[in-house]
C-alpha cells in the first residue's frame, strides 16, 4: 500500500540553528579579533553603511557613536 501525504502533519517543527550573521560574516571576512573591532577602520565604514539593515553589537554602535533609526523601513 502506498502512503500519502505529509508524515510529518501535526509534528511539530524542526527548527534548524542559527548561522552566522553579516555582521560575523564581515569579522571573519576581515579576520579580526574581538579586541580589534573598535580599532578596524573597515568595519566601522562597513557598520556606518549597513546599521540599519543588518544586526550590529549595541556596544560597538555606542563606542563608534552610531545613531541607528528606529523607524527606518528600507524603502526609498
Amino acid at each position: 500500500m502506498n502512503r500519502r501525504g505529509n508524515p510529518n502533519w501535526g509534528k511539530p517543527i524542526q527548527h534548524l540553528p542559527a548561522g552566522p550573521t553579516e555582521f560575523d560574516m564581515q569579522v571573519r571576512r576581515l579576520r579580526l579579533t574581538r579586541a580589534q573591532y573598535v580599532a578596524s577602520v573597515e568595519l566601522r565604514r562597513w557598520c556606518e553603511r549597513h546599521r540599519n539593515h543588518f544586526y550590529v553589537p549595541e556596544w560597538l554602535l555606542e563606542a563608534w557613536k552610531i545613531v541607528v533609526e528606529d523607524s527606518f523601513s528600507g524603502a526609498a
